[in-house]
């Protein structure tokens, strides 16, 4: 008969993701996790395999969590703008709020990553999203609501650096009021029906 963990295994894997997410990947030690965590180095191994497979883990609970508005916003409204403008907008709430570290986890879990695994696998998130706003730019483009020759490809770039950037603006302490400045600054560049940008 197997033996019962001494724990609970979603409260434990919350607190390990907000650690990566407040301090990164590669300045999380084991010890750092364990103490949060309440548990001890073998009971983190023995229910998450080592540090990699539990950050996979903390990784996958985010982007059901915390990060979902972005999917849900990409895949929600009728246009492509108002997809783009939605998520930027629910970006400055999401990465302002007090009750979680503030940013994004899958953009500041990477900084000073010396882990290739583990930046292969941010990154893979990352190019999704801007894969998903492509995609929306084009159903725009599709439907006449921007012009054939419109750049959708350097538009989800740009979109998806803004939003890298509020994550950094908002773990600099950007409040959500400058935040939704920097998303309705964003807006304004986007394509009237009339400009046609080169590709």
């Amino acid at each position: 008969m197997a033996r019962r963990r001494g724990f609970d295994r979603d409260e434990a894997l919350e607190s390990a993701l907000r650690e990566f997410w407040r301090h990164g990947y590669e300045a999380t030690s084991v010890a750092t996790l364990t103490a949060a965590m309440g548990i001890n180095p073998p009971s983190l191994y023995a229910a998450f395999g080592d540090k990699h497979g539990l950050f996979e883990e903390a990784v996958q609970r985010y982007q059901r969590t915390y990060g979902a508005f972005t999917a849900r916003a990409l895949a929600e409204e009728p246009t492509g703008r108002e997809a783009v403008e939605r998520m930027l907008r629910e970006a400055a709430d999401e990465y302002s709020r007090p009750d979680h570290p503030h940013g994004c986890m899958i953009i500041s879990a990477a900084v000073n990553c010396e882990s290739a695994e583990v930046t292969e696998l941010l990154r893979g998130f990352r190019e999704a999203t801007k894969a998903a706003i492509k995609q929306r730019i084009d159903g725009d483009v599709s439907a006449g609501r921007l012009p054939p020759g419109t750049d959708t490809a350097g538009l989800a770039t740009f979109y998806a650096a803004i939003i890298q950037g509020m994550s950094t603006q908002a773990r600099d302490g950007a409040t959500r009021e400058e935040l939704l400045a920097i998303a309705d600054r964003a807006m304004a560049a986007w394509p009237s029906a009339e400009t046609v940008t080169a590709t």
